[in-house]
Protein backbone atom coordinates (compact mmCIF):
# COMPACT_ATOMS: atom_id res chain seq x y z
CA UNK A 1 0.00 0.00 0.00
CA UNK A 2 1.34 3.39 -1.00
CA UNK A 3 2.03 5.86 1.78
CA UNK A 4 2.09 9.64 2.05
CA UNK A 5 5.02 11.37 3.72
CA UNK A 6 4.33 14.93 4.80
CA UNK A 7 7.50 17.00 4.95
CA UNK A 8 8.64 20.60 5.24
CA UNK A 9 11.00 22.57 3.02
CA UNK A 10 13.76 20.57 1.39
CA UNK A 11 16.26 23.31 2.09
CA UNK A 12 15.63 23.78 5.79
CA UNK A 13 13.74 20.81 7.26
CA UNK A 14 16.37 18.49 8.67
CA UNK A 15 13.85 16.20 10.37
CA UNK A 16 12.00 15.79 7.09
CA UNK A 17 15.22 14.76 5.36
CA UNK A 18 15.83 12.03 7.92
CA UNK A 19 12.42 10.41 7.49
CA UNK A 20 12.43 10.85 3.71
CA UNK A 21 15.84 9.22 3.35
CA UNK A 22 14.84 6.18 5.39
CA UNK A 23 11.60 5.92 3.41
CA UNK A 24 13.56 5.90 0.15
CA UNK A 25 15.97 3.28 1.43
CA UNK A 26 13.15 1.12 2.76
CA UNK A 27 11.56 0.62 -0.64
CA UNK A 28 8.23 2.04 0.52
CA UNK A 29 6.11 3.43 -2.30
CA UNK A 30 5.05 6.86 -1.15
CA UNK A 31 3.91 10.24 -2.28
CA UNK A 32 5.37 13.42 -0.83
CA UNK A 33 3.28 16.27 0.45
CA UNK A 34 5.42 19.31 1.08
CA UNK A 35 4.26 22.04 3.42
CA UNK A 36 6.14 25.32 3.37
CA UNK A 37 7.44 26.07 6.85
CA UNK A 38 7.21 29.47 8.52
CA UNK A 39 4.06 30.58 6.70
CA UNK A 40 0.71 31.76 8.02
CA UNK A 41 -0.91 28.63 6.59
CA UNK A 42 1.53 26.09 8.01
CA UNK A 43 0.08 25.66 11.54
CA UNK A 44 -3.40 24.82 10.28
CA UNK A 45 -2.10 22.69 7.41
CA UNK A 46 0.15 20.55 9.56
CA UNK A 47 -2.32 20.24 12.44
CA UNK A 48 -4.79 18.64 10.05
CA UNK A 49 -2.23 15.98 9.12
CA UNK A 50 0.02 15.45 12.13
CA UNK A 51 -1.05 14.76 15.73
CA UNK A 52 2.04 16.58 17.00
CA UNK A 53 1.59 19.56 14.70
CA UNK A 54 5.08 18.90 13.33
CA UNK A 55 6.69 17.37 10.27
CA UNK A 56 7.56 14.76 9.23
CA UNK A 57 4.54 12.51 9.49
CA UNK A 58 3.84 9.30 7.57
CA UNK A 59 0.38 8.08 6.60
CA UNK A 60 0.57 4.41 5.64
CA UNK A 61 -1.72 1.39 5.78
CA UNK A 62 -4.36 3.31 7.77
CA UNK A 63 -1.75 4.30 10.33
CA UNK A 64 -0.24 7.67 11.19
CA UNK A 65 3.37 7.71 12.34
CA UNK A 66 4.98 10.98 13.40
CA UNK A 67 8.54 11.91 14.38
CA UNK A 68 11.52 10.97 12.24
CA UNK A 69 12.92 8.27 14.53
CA UNK A 70 9.50 6.67 15.03
CA UNK A 71 9.03 6.64 11.26
CA UNK A 72 12.45 5.05 10.83
CA UNK A 73 11.69 2.31 13.35
CA UNK A 74 8.29 1.67 11.77
CA UNK A 75 9.86 1.27 8.33
CA UNK A 76 12.60 -0.98 9.69
CA UNK A 77 9.90 -3.28 11.07
CA UNK A 78 7.74 -3.19 7.95
CA UNK A 79 10.60 -3.67 5.50
CA UNK A 80 13.16 -5.98 7.16
CA UNK A 81 14.60 -6.87 3.76
CA UNK A 82 15.85 -3.27 3.44
CA UNK A 83 18.26 -3.89 6.34
CA UNK A 84 17.84 -0.43 7.78
CA UNK A 85 19.77 -1.43 10.90
CA UNK A 86 23.12 -3.28 10.87
CA UNK A 87 22.92 -7.08 11.01
CA UNK A 88 25.72 -7.28 13.57
CA UNK A 89 24.27 -6.90 17.06
CA UNK A 90 27.09 -4.77 18.46
CA UNK A 91 26.97 -2.40 15.51
CA UNK A 92 23.17 -2.31 15.68
CA UNK A 93 23.23 -1.32 19.36
CA UNK A 94 25.72 1.46 18.64
CA UNK A 95 23.81 2.63 15.57
CA UNK A 96 20.62 2.87 17.61
CA UNK A 97 22.40 4.70 20.41
CA UNK A 98 23.94 7.24 18.03
CA UNK A 99 20.60 7.75 16.29
CA UNK A 100 18.93 8.44 19.62
CA UNK A 101 21.76 10.78 20.62
CA UNK A 102 21.30 12.75 17.41
CA UNK A 103 17.55 12.76 17.90
CA UNK A 104 17.73 14.16 21.41
CA UNK A 105 20.92 16.19 21.47
CA UNK A 106 23.26 18.58 19.69
CA UNK A 107 20.99 21.57 20.29
CA UNK A 108 23.82 24.07 19.80
CA UNK A 109 24.60 22.65 16.37
CA UNK A 110 20.95 22.87 15.40
CA UNK A 111 20.50 26.44 16.58
CA UNK A 112 23.84 27.91 15.52
CA UNK A 113 24.24 25.98 12.24
CA UNK A 114 20.72 25.51 10.86
CA UNK A 115 20.44 23.22 7.86
CA UNK A 116 20.63 25.23 4.65
CA UNK A 117 21.34 22.76 1.84
CA UNK A 118 21.64 25.22 -1.03
CA UNK A 119 24.01 27.60 0.76
CA UNK A 120 27.79 27.32 0.66
CA UNK A 121 30.75 29.25 1.98
CA UNK A 122 28.94 30.25 5.17
CA UNK A 123 31.01 30.85 8.29
CA UNK A 124 29.75 30.72 11.86
CA UNK A 125 32.01 31.57 14.77
CA UNK A 126 29.85 29.74 17.29
CA UNK A 127 30.54 29.24 20.97
CA UNK A 128 32.04 26.55 23.16
CA UNK A 129 28.84 24.50 23.17
CA UNK A 130 28.87 24.35 19.37
CA UNK A 131 32.51 23.27 19.42
CA UNK A 132 31.63 20.48 21.86
CA UNK A 133 28.79 19.28 19.65
CA UNK A 134 31.06 19.16 16.61
CA UNK A 135 33.79 17.40 18.58
CA UNK A 136 31.35 14.77 19.83
CA UNK A 137 29.90 14.12 16.37
CA UNK A 138 33.28 13.80 14.67
CA UNK A 139 34.51 11.50 17.43
CA UNK A 140 31.43 9.28 17.08
CA UNK A 141 31.78 9.17 13.30
CA UNK A 142 35.48 8.33 13.52
CA UNK A 143 34.90 5.48 15.96
CA UNK A 144 32.06 4.00 13.91
CA UNK A 145 34.07 4.18 10.69
CA UNK A 146 37.13 2.70 12.37
CA UNK A 147 35.15 -0.32 13.51
CA UNK A 148 33.09 -0.81 10.36
CA UNK A 149 35.63 0.17 7.72
CA UNK A 150 33.04 2.35 5.96
CA UNK A 151 31.95 3.61 3.53
CA UNK A 152 28.98 4.47 5.76
CA UNK A 153 29.08 4.71 9.52
CA UNK A 154 28.34 1.03 10.05
CA UNK A 155 29.47 -0.31 6.70
CA UNK A 156 26.29 -0.35 4.62
CA UNK A 157 23.93 2.60 4.83
CA UNK A 158 21.51 2.48 7.75
CA UNK A 159 19.20 4.64 9.83
CA UNK A 160 22.15 6.18 11.68
CA UNK A 161 23.41 7.65 8.40
CA UNK A 162 19.98 9.12 7.75
CA UNK A 163 19.93 10.67 11.20
CA UNK A 164 23.28 12.36 10.54
CA UNK A 165 22.60 13.29 6.89
CA UNK A 166 21.53 16.84 7.84
CA UNK A 167 24.81 17.19 9.72
CA UNK A 168 26.70 16.22 6.57
CA UNK A 169 24.89 19.05 4.78
CA UNK A 170 25.61 21.43 7.66
CA UNK A 171 29.32 20.64 7.69
CA UNK A 172 29.43 21.29 3.93
CA UNK A 173 27.48 24.55 4.18
CA UNK A 174 29.58 26.00 6.99
CA UNK A 175 32.94 24.58 5.96
CA UNK A 176 33.59 22.53 9.08
CA UNK A 177 37.10 21.04 8.71
CA UNK A 178 37.19 17.23 8.71
CA UNK A 179 40.00 14.71 8.72
CA UNK A 180 40.49 12.46 5.70
CA UNK A 181 38.24 9.60 6.81
CA UNK A 182 35.37 11.91 7.75
CA UNK A 183 35.78 13.95 4.58
CA UNK A 184 35.56 10.71 2.59
CA UNK A 185 32.42 9.70 4.48
CA UNK A 186 30.83 13.08 3.80
CA UNK A 187 31.78 12.86 0.13
CA UNK A 188 30.25 9.39 -0.09
CA UNK A 189 27.02 10.58 1.52
CA UNK A 190 26.69 13.69 -0.64
CA UNK A 191 27.22 11.59 -3.78
CA UNK A 192 24.29 9.30 -2.97
CA UNK A 193 21.51 9.67 -5.56
CA UNK A 194 18.98 10.30 -2.80
CA UNK A 195 20.94 13.20 -1.31
CA UNK A 196 21.67 14.55 -4.78
CA UNK A 197 17.92 14.58 -5.45
CA UNK A 198 17.15 16.23 -2.12
CA UNK A 199 19.78 18.90 -2.76
CA UNK A 200 18.41 19.59 -6.25
CA UNK A 201 14.93 20.05 -4.85
CA UNK A 202 16.30 22.34 -2.13
CA UNK A 203 17.99 24.48 -4.76
CA UNK A 204 14.73 24.71 -6.73
CA UNK A 205 12.77 26.11 -3.80
CA UNK A 206 12.05 29.81 -3.63
CA UNK A 207 11.08 30.22 0.03
CA UNK A 208 13.55 31.91 2.34
CA UNK A 209 13.41 31.50 6.11
CA UNK A 210 15.45 34.42 7.38
CA UNK A 211 16.14 32.95 10.81
CA UNK A 212 17.89 30.01 9.15
CA UNK A 213 20.03 32.20 6.89
CA UNK A 214 23.12 32.59 9.05
CA UNK A 215 26.80 32.92 8.31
Amino acid sequence: MKGTLIIGNYNYSSWSLRAWLVARWSGLEFEEQRLALDTDQFPDEVQALSPSGLVPVLHHDEKIVWDSLAIAEYLAERFPQARLWPADETMRVTARSLSAEMHGGFTSLRSQMPMNCRASGRKVKGDATLARDIQRITLAWSEALRISGGPCLFGARCIADAMFAPVVFRFATYGVPLDDSLAEYSKHMLAMPELQLWHARACAEVEVIETDEVG
